[in-house]
């Protein structure tokens, strides 16, 4: 009789729990597998022996039971084929059972020893440095972003016998060593899109950097070709680059995904998700059968376009409306909950009527009446009430797209952003959860946001002339906080009202005619 062990790790959410493999061979000639694994764990047998024999190893031909530990946690996925194969050749004294519990091991094995690439990488690292292992042995596709994580040896394989000579002290493996703060530094200016290749579009610049400087969502309204679309894909442009904590968060639910690709390692950008709008509720939010993160998740720590917003189902639309309260997404099964981060900006964007001309300067609307206003209650009142910012897109002229004149560019805008945004902090550094001016609750808003009595005529004024919405009211003093920290002003002054009444064109009761 032998015994051996060997560690792996299960993924739920975007954490990961390690788990203990035992292998014990005795008299008999059965292979036994338990502690609650999933199909794909059950076909690894086939794959380990196969694997084995052909690189010259041996399987023993006794009864070899592998129990993995806890018991009560489902074991998914065809990782798990190298820590068993492992502990089958450590319990049948084919490799040093020394140092096999020091390491963590995951991979799956091809039939000829090939090891194949892993998702989660990252929170399984991070992990076997809190519980002290000496090293991670992964998949030499899945190094990179698993040697971001500090004070953990991380030794990328790309074959069965690479491990196996390790152990045996035949051989070594070069360690990946990833410098974290310079591969941090080095991508974090790295940016595809700027605002100095838009022309014209001055006020629809002039939201974004206010989206920008206070976390607000915001809305794009106009015709077709009018620029929304490029317009949303150079936000992430001004936004504050990401701190190394958002970095690793936003790192983590890539690698859980598998999207990271084998030269990446740390998202030091924010992210763009921009989803057609035939996707499913799941896909948008996350879950399934095995649940995996969503699009939402996807977007965390950055921009979430949702391009003509009516066109999206509207249950998928609905789902929205909890994660961007509470900045993360809880999925429940009956045995399990797992949680996702969700702390994204939205910009949504639409025409305004189905045929797209409606408010247009040159053209026509031929929308029949009362559509335009159907086409709009696509969007329900309680999703409209989460977004700040709505903003009509005007197609610019021929002078201004034709113009030599060179427009401001990003890094200019985002220094007047992150200015803001640091008043910010100080403003909500004894708040937990707060972290811009679009998070405020309302009680928050009556305290910070005070205006003054001109101000106070304004805004009546606007409401009963422009017809706006009770709820426009909290959203229009939030967005003129964000203005008034642009300005670097305590106070927020009549010409900031003024700016972010001029942003509620939904809410005005006669928009839709």
């Amino acid at each position: 009789m032998s015994l051996s062990k060997s560690f792996g790790s299960a993924v739920f959410g975007i954490s990961a729990t390690t788990i203990e493999i035992e292998i014990n061979i005795s008299k008999g000639g059965k292979y036994f597998l338990v502690g609650l694994p999933d199909l794909a764990v059950r076909e690894g047998y086939e794959r380990i022996k196969a694997a084995l024999v052909n690189n010259a190893y041996r399987m023993p031909g006794l009864k070899i039971v592998v129990n993995m530990a806890p018991a009560d946690i489902r074991k998914e996925g065809s990782s798990y084929d190298l820590p068993i194969a492992m502990g089958i050749m450590a319990a049948s004294d084919q490799i040093n059972n020394e140092e096999l519990g020091k390491f963590i091991l995951m991979g799956e094995l091809s039939l000829d020893g090939t090891i194949r690439p892993i998702k989660g990488a990252l929170p399984i690292a991070i992990q076997a440095r809190q519980e002290k292992f000496k090293g991670f042995i992964l998949p030499k596709q899945n190094a990179r972003e698993a040697a971001i994580v500090n004070d953990l040896e991380v030794y990328g394989v790309e074959h069965l016998s690479e491990v196996v000579d390790f152990f045996n002290g035949q051989s070594t493996i070069k360690q990946t060593v990833i410098d974290t703060r310079t591969e941090y530094f080095e991508n974090i200016t790295n940016a595809a899109f700027d605002f100095a290749d838009v022309k014209g579009q001055f006020n629809i610049k002039r939201s974004l950097e206010i989206a920008a400087a206070g976390g607000h969502n915001v809305i794009l309204i106009g015709p077709p070709g009018a620029g929304k679309t490029m317009l949303a894909k150079r936000l992430p442009t001004i936004l504050p680059p990401m701190n190394l904590r958002e970095s690793l968060e936003t790192t983590k639910i890539y690698s859980v995904t598998g999207k990271l690709a084998a030269s990446d390692s740390l998202i030091a950008q924010r992210q763009f998700r921009a989803p057609h709008h035939t996707i499913s509720d799941v896909a948008l939010v996350g879950g399934g059968n095995h649940p995996q993160p969503g699009e939402i998740s996807l977007a965390h720590n950055g921009v979430l376009f949702l391009d003509e917003l009516p066109e999206f189902k509207r249950t998928v639309l609905e789902v929205l409306r909890q994660p961007m309260e509470e900045r993360r997404i809880t999925i429940s099964r009956a045995k399990f909950t797992v949680d996702y981060p969700a702390s994204f900006m939205l910009v949504a964007s639409m025409n305004p009527c189905p045929c797209g001309y409606y408010n247009h300067p040159e053209k026509e609307c031929v929308c029949a009446p009362g559509v335009v206003q159907k086409y709009l209650n696509k969007i329900s009142g309680p999703l409209l009430d989460r977004i700040d910012l709505h903003v009509e897109v005007i197609p610019i002229s021929f002078e201004e797209l034709s113009s030599m004149k060179k427009s401001e560019p990003s890094e200019a805008i985002r220094e007047r952003v992150i200015a803001a945004r640091d008043i910010q902090n100080d403003r909500f550094n004894q708040q937990q959860d707060i972290f811009s001016n679009a998070q405020m609750p309302s009680n928050m808003v009556r305290e910070l946001c005070a205006i003054n009595q001109a101000g106070k005529t304004l805004l009546k004024a606007a409401m009963e002339k422009l017809g706006l919405s009770a709820r426009a009211y909290d959203r229009i003093l939030k967005v003129s906080r964000t203005i008034a920290d642009l300005a670097a002003k305590e106070e927020i002054l009549v010409e900031h009202l003024a700016e972010a009444i001029n942003f509620r064109s939904l809410d005005r009761e006669n928009w839709a005619g």
